[in-house]
């Protein structure tokens, strides 16, 4: 039995897979398996992948019609062997010890899953990465300790992401975990985390940074504008695994709130402007609901955010127009702005070009000439 099996989930990716499978490839921890389950992709992804595996017999390519990231990550993990699972997105990287350094850990404290905190990065005009630390958690005290997440509702607040860490695949079976099979990139990985913290009986964080998360591809669902409902769908999906046991909503319909609150406020600005009224309605209405229920909690949140709560719910029309409506007006400005600055760029690279052309030089060369010749003729009279 390999000690990892590391599921990388392809879609389009040519421009950045080669830096995510060198980084795997050349991981410490040699017992590994690569799954690369490639979703249907349209570029030069699969000849990428079949490159490697020529060169590795680690990786297995399983390709599929597109179907999803969920209904890739299911394939992969159905797919896998290993006594522990990493998760690498293809677009991303990890540094070479990551493996070797979680697995050791996960088995000497025999975790159900252990995270650890990443750094997010851009990459900067001159080629080089411009990294941002992350904590998993902002208390010092939450790390490097075996804790039982299933009875620590206030772990959901960590830092959400399923790729900083290792799951035992034996415990990822039992509770048959698994991701929603929604269609595209549609931010499959919140229920995916939220199974493993409500099923988990040991894990731990630990506060080294190892993950590299890329935030500069622009064809990431982060970035995706049309993807308006997709989170709401998922914590449907969410809510319907917690209310199988009444113990489990209860013990955690509060932190549940927590991170749906947050995410669909940054769905509220994260989408196209002429989805952001619709969509505040519709915030407006299930928060309303949740306070109803006692499911919305105001000791759950800050005072700030409470406030913030209270004024989507009590007046969204207001709060449209106080807070979504203006910040809209100068988001659409400042995208105006960007536009003209990326067209003039173009434009001065363009008669950057003109200019070093040999017909340019030859024409100026012309041009030139008669008041040259007038100039010399001048000086001899």
């Amino acid at each position: 039995m390999k000690k990892v099996s590391v599921i990388i989930p392809v879609y389009n990716v040519e421009e950045y897979l080669e830096e995510c499978m060198e980084s795997v490839i050349h991981q410490t921890l040699k017992e590994i398996e690569i799954l690369c389950v490639n979703d249907g992709s349209t570029d030069h992804s699969q000849q990428i992948l079949e490159q490697y595996a020529k060169k590795d017999d680690r990786i297995r390519i399983i390709s599929q019609k597109n179907g999803g990231y969920g209904k890739a990550m299911n394939c992969g993990l159905d797919a896998a062997t290993g006594e522990y699972i990493g998760i690498v997105e293809p677009d991303d990287y990890v540094p070479l010890n990551m493996y070797e350094d979680l697995y050791r850990k996960a088995k000497e404290q025999n975790l159900d899953f252990v995270k650890a905190d990443f750094y997010r990065f851009v990459t900067a005009e001159n080629g080089n990465k411009e990294l941002y630390y992350n904590h998993l958690s902002l208390n010092p005290e939450d790390y490097n300790h075996v804790f039982n997440p299933s009875e620590t509702p206030d772990a959901i607040r960590f830092i959400m992401n399923t790729w900083s860490g290792i799951y035992r695949r034996d415990f990822l079976e039992q509770y048959k975990i698994r991701h929603h099979e929604t269609p595209g990139a549609s931010f499959q990985d919140n229920g995916f985390w939220f199974q493993t913290f409500i099923y988990a009986k040991r894990a731990m964080i630990l506060d080294t940074p190892y993950y590299m998360n890329r935030r500069d591809n622009p064809n990431s669902s982060v970035n995706n504008r049309e993807k308006v409902y997709c989170i709401n769908q998922e914590y449907d999906y969410i809510k319907d695994i917690l209310m199988r046991d009444e113990a489990l909503w209860n013990r955690f319909r509060h932190v549940y709130w927590f991170k749906k609150y947050h995410n669909y406020l940054g769905t509220l600005w994260r989408i196209a402007e002429e989805y952001r009224y619709e969509y505040l309605m519709r915030f407006s209405e299930e928060l309303k609901r949740g306070i109803a229920l006692g499911d919305v909690n105001p000791d759950t949140f800050t005072k700030k955010t409470w406030n913030n709560i209270e004024r989507i719910v009590q007046d969204p029309e207001h709060y449209y127009k106080m807070c979504v409506y203006p910040r809209t007006i100068n988001q659409q400005v400042f995208e105006q702005i960007t536009k003209l600055e990326e067209e003039n760029q173009e434009l001065r690279q363009e008669i950057k070009k003109i200019r070093s052309s040999k017909t340019f030089r030859v024409g100026k060369l012309l041009l030139g000439a008669p008041s040259l010749l007038k100039k010399k003729l001048r000086g001899g009279r």
